[in-house]
């Protein structure tokens, strides 16, 4: 046998290098039994806290939602009756005027001499009918005793019959000198809100042509939507086919861009008789209230009508759902504290909360807030909150 002592000084190299194999060995199987049992630095992490409810159950009015554009119930371009120099602007841009109220004044000067030159003829008419009803007197009693001739008489006649028609002419007359005079004083035909004014004092104004401004009515305020043809006939019958097309009465809501909800109230009061063939759609037209004038003609409105009876629904806070690709979901708390992945088809919006369709029940508890943190599987420690109600 061989004395190991010679191995060593024979081969130096190879015999370290089966130490070094041997240690390395024997610390890996040491290192493999003590990973049987976890020590504190890998023990499972605790429950996340989530803020938690189940859905809620209302009970829920039908509504359809539709887009449109506010139009004024009247607008009218204000122009000027005579022509002349504009003398005057008695309001500004954009401000509120009533109905009678003096907006502009057309030099009137060349328009009262007209009236006083009217007013002359006239009573230079009246004088020639007075004398001609006095001549007529008088060939009435000749005639009785046959000292004037037929032909006399006749002339007589003809004389009041031809200044009474010139009385007419010169009544007429005055009546359109005084008219002229009045057209001089351009006043707002409508309550409403003036736009721009077009043209300034000095300038020409040519009669029933040159714009002035335009006057814009505001309260009340028009809606106009368009409507398909299977919603149109919907209306129709739930309203009742006997009842006008001009004298609907469905409940509306409406909404602006920048506004939450549907904070205006009003009525749907028209449905256009006769469909649009280029686009297959008919005019539906809402009336609302605007005392504020907040709601401006040709602004866009959101616009929803009631057009069902209530029935009951299921909902969530919005803030908890998710959107993954086309999917809308949910994340569902189990009793062991586990949550799942759950898939949800959406219904209408009321308020801040979401009508649920399909996919869960009242029982469900749901994650509200932090939706993107967690991940299938996971445990979570539920913390149920009270959401109320805003729909």
């Amino acid at each position: 046998m061989t004395d190991p002592s010679l191995d060593r000084q024979r081969w130096p190299f190879c015999w370290g290098h089966k130490v070094t194999l041997m240690t390395t060995l024997l610390v890996g199987l040491i290192a493999g039994c003590q990973s049987e049992h976890p020590t504190a630095t890998g023990a499972k992490p605790p429950p996340l806290a989530v803020k938690t409810m189940r859905p809620i159950e209302q009970t829920l009015e039908r509504w359809d939602e539709f887009n449109g554009r506010m139009e004024s119930l009247e607008s009218v371009a204000v122009r000027s009756r005579v022509s002349g120099y504009l003398d005057r602007v008695l309001v500004k841009d954009g401000e509120k005027v009533r109905r009678g109220e003096l907006l502009f004044a057309i030099d009137r000067r060349t328009y009262e001499i007209e009236l006083q030159r009217a007013q002359a003829e006239l009573e230079r008419v009246r004088t020639r009918r007075v004398s001609a009803q006095n001549d007529l007197r008088r060939a009435n009693r000749l005639k009785l005793s046959k000292a004037i001739s037929e032909e006399e008489f006749e002339q007589r006649l003809n004389g009041v019959a031809d200044t009474t028609e010139s009385l007419h002419v010169a009544e007429a007359q005055l009546a359109m000198a005084q008219l002229n005079i009045e057209f001089t004083q351009i006043k707002a035909p409508i309550n409403g809100r003036i736009g721009r004014e077009l043209i300034t004092p000095g300038n020409l104004v040519r009669n029933d042509d040159t714009l002035l401004t335009t006057i814009f009515s505001t309260d009340p305020i028009y809606v106009y939507l368009d409507i398909d043809e299977r919603t149109a006939l919907y209306y129709r019958r739930l309203q009742g086919t006997d009842r006008p097309m001009n004298s609907l009465h469905l409940d509306a809501e409406l909404g602006l861009i920048d506004e939450q909800g549907y904070p205006h109230r009003g009525v749907i009061d028209y449905l256009e008789p006769k469909m649009e063939s280029s686009t297959g759609t008919l005019k539906l037209r809402g009336v609302f209230t605007n005392k504020d004038e907040l709601l401006t003609p040709g602004l866009f409105a959101r616009v929803r009508i009631r057009s069902g009876n209530p029935t009951q629904g299921l909902l969530i806070p919005e803030r908890a759902i998710g959107t993954d690709q086309n999917q809308r979901y949910v994340w569902v708390v189990l009793q062991d504290g586990r949550i799942v992945y759950q898939a949800i088809q959406l219904g209408e919006l009321h308020g801040s909360f979401r009508v649920i369709i399909e996919g869960l029940t009242s029982s469900d508890e749901i994650i509200i807030d932090g939706i993107a943190k967690v991940r299938p599987g996971i445990l979570v420690k539920p913390e149920p909150i009270v959401i109320p109600y805003d729909g």
